[in-house]
Formats: structure tokens, C-alpha cells, sequence
């Protein structure tokens, strides 16, 4: 048998914990407020960030690659690949472009030849963590498009368009964080909608049977312990071919590829944040060799634990920069006492 530690001291649901592993910030950074016959393109994102988008009044349609979403009000887009992707609003004649006027907390995009609005879209981005935030924004389906309107939805996105469009209104003091929380919630709701009347995507992150919930539950709580078929099959109450078939059916993944990415995750916190060799890491989160985690990091990272864990230290031991003004002087005036 195996030693392990629990990755998870304290008790916390799926969603909240890969959003906390994965280091997800978010950043709300356009409203576009445009008329009929716009078009508005927005490019490729940069490393480590997914663009969203939240439609709040009007329709509208979002291309991306070969794709086309119609968007209602309600409706949250997340491109987890950052791909370019372009938002047209319905009209007769040639679409016309817009104009961009910056603000203090975003900025506000309209129609260059004017007219009245037709839709109000918010957009952000989050911006995730390399490592657990990487490998969990690769295993979500792109684009992933959820529905909060009715009847599909609930009131919640109707609570927090309200407060989304008062601090769009206010950009006072707090706005920019209040802003940004209420993004993180907005995907913490996508995080945990599963299969149905809100999407047709298939997210393992909230998989509709609760016994198969109940599974992922409990290897996240414990990424290290020995999760044969029939011990999570016993954890589900299935038999084994039974468990596998729905396992499959509600998470769009194999069970071996789930426990793995779970473990895999868990290792990259482990290595940004601690100080255990990477061979007690591999033991903590499973693996019976570091040789065999190494190979799997890399297949899920693109870089080995050694050098994953070095990019930050070396991000921590960078200098500091130098501090002119009033600081400055103040730190001066302090040194001189």
C-alpha cells in the first residue's frame, strides 16, 4: 500500500476547488454597446487567458473558426483555446465597424456610424495559472456556451446583471474588483452547469448523475489514494462496466484520464507553492515512480516538474524594482533614523 497525504485539508465543493487550484483572475474589459449591422472583432488572447463574453440585453452572433453561437440574453460564452472570434450584431446592409472609448475601469465599444444600441455584451477575460489552471482550461470543451436566460436559467443572472450594469454605471472606488468578482461567480456558474436545458456541452466539472459527482468529489479530496475501477465503482454503487459506461456518458472522459488529470493538477499547486522534492510529490499524489510522473506532467504541461517549479522560483528571486517619489523618499527618510 501506497503513503499519501490528502491534498485537501478543508471540505470544499469541485467547482470551488479547481477555480482556487487553477488560480483564476478575472478581468472585465469591454462593454459593447452596439447598434444593428455591427461587426466587432476581437483577437487572439495571450497565453494563459480565455476570453467570455455574457450577453445581457439584444441577440447577436459570435463566429469562431468555422462555428457560429446566436446568442439571447442570458447566454456566457468561454473560449478557453483564446482563439480570435468576432460578434455581429443583426442588421440589413454592410456591417459597420466601432468606435472604442476608454474609461477608467473599461472600456465602452459603440457603433461607428451610431444609432440605437441593440445589444449590451460584456467581455473580459480570466486569466488562469500555468499548470493546473492550464490543464484545466484544456479539458473544457471550446467554446463552452451556457444559457442562464429562462426558462433555462435561474434569477441569479438576473441579479448580477443588475450589479454588473450599476458599477458599469458607477467606475468608482472598488469597481474594478467588484467587477472582476462577479465574473469569477459568472464562471463558477458555468463551472457547475451540467448537461441539459443551459448547454450542450458536456463539462466534467458538473456531471449530472450525483453519483458520478460523488466520485470526482472524493478523488479530489484525495488525489493520492489508490483509485482502482472497483474502488470507485463501489464509491458510485455501480458495478464496474455500469459505473465506466456512465462515468464516460457524464464527463465526456475516460476514468483513467480523470484520476490522472486530477493528480496531475493537484502536483502542479504542490510544486508551485512547496518545497517537497519532486519525488515526494509523486508519491503524495500517486505515482509509484517520479520517472512515470515526470512523463505525464510533461504530456500534460509541455515542460517537466523541475522546470515548472524553477520558472517561479526564479520569478520570486527576481529584483525588486527600483522605487522613486514620494516612497522613496519616504523609505530614505526611515533608513536615515
Amino acid at each position: 500500500m501506497s503513503s499519501h497525504v490528502p491534498a485537501r485539508k478543508s471540505h470544499l465543493d469541485t467547482v470551488s476547488h479547481l477555480i482556487r487550484l487553477a488560480r483564476i483572475d478575472a478581468s472585465l474589459d469591454t462593454r459593447c454597446m452596439l447598434a444593428g449591422a455591427t461587426r466587432f472583432e476581437f483577437g487572439a488572447c495571450h497565453e494563459h487567458e480565455a476570453p467570455f463574453h455574457v450577453l445581457l440585453e439584444g441577440t447577436c452572433l459570435l463566429r469562431i473558426g468555422s462555428r457560429k453561437l446566436s446568442l439571447v440574453p442570458g447566454d456566457v460564452v468561454v473560449i478557453p483555446s483564446g482563439a480570435p472570434h468576432t460578434i455581429t450584431t443583426p442588421g440589413r446592409g454592410r456591417p459597420q465597424g466601432v468606435v472604442k472609448t476608454s474609461g477608467d475601469v473599461f472600456t465602452t465599444v459603440r457603433s461607428a456610424r451610431g444609432g440605437e444600441s441593440v445589444i449590451d455584451l460584456f467581455c473580459g477575460h480570466y486569466t488562469f495559472g500555468p499548470g493546473a489552471g492550464t490543464m484545466l482550461l484544456r479539458s473544457l470543451p471550446d467554446p463552452v456556451h451556457a444559457s442562464f436566460g429562462q426558462p433555462a436559467g435561474s434569477g441569479m443572472l438576473q441579479t448580477l446583471s443588475s450589479l454588473m450594469r450599476n458599477e458599469a454605471q458607477w467606475q468608482g472606488a472598488g469597481t474594478a474588483v467588484i467587477l472582476s468578482s462577479l465574473s469569477t461567480v459568472l464562471l463558477a456558474m458555468v463551472l457547475r452547469t451540467s448537461r441539459g436545458l443551459a448547454t450542450g456541452a458536456t463539462l466534467w466539472t458538473a456531471a449530472g448523475d450525483n453519483r458520478i459527482a460523488a466520485v470526482i468529489e472524493r478523488v479530489l479530496d484525495d488525489p493520492g489514494a489508490d483509485w482502482s475501477i472497483s474502488r470507485l465503482s463501489a464509491v458510485a454503487a455501480m458495478s464496474r462496466a455500469t459505473f465506466i459506461r456512465h462515468f464516460q456518458h457524464s464527463t465526456a472522459m475516460t476514468v483513467g484520464a480523470f484520476v490522472t488529470r486530477a493528480r496531475l493538477m493537484t502536483a502542479a499547486e504542490l510544486l508551485r507553492s512547496g518545497d517537497d522534492t519532486v519525488a515526494a510529490i509523486a508519491a503524495r499524489v500517486g505515482y509509484r515512480s517520479e520517472s512515470a510522473f515526470s512523463r505525464a506532467f510533461r504530456t500534460a504541461s509541455g515542460t517537466t516538474p523541475a522546470r515548472f517549479r524553477r520558472s517561479f522560483y526564479h520569478a520570486q528571486v527576481r529584483p525588486r524594482p527600483e522605487v522613486r517619489g514620494p516612497a522613496a523618499r519616504s523609505t530614505e527618510a526611515e533608513g536615515s533614523r
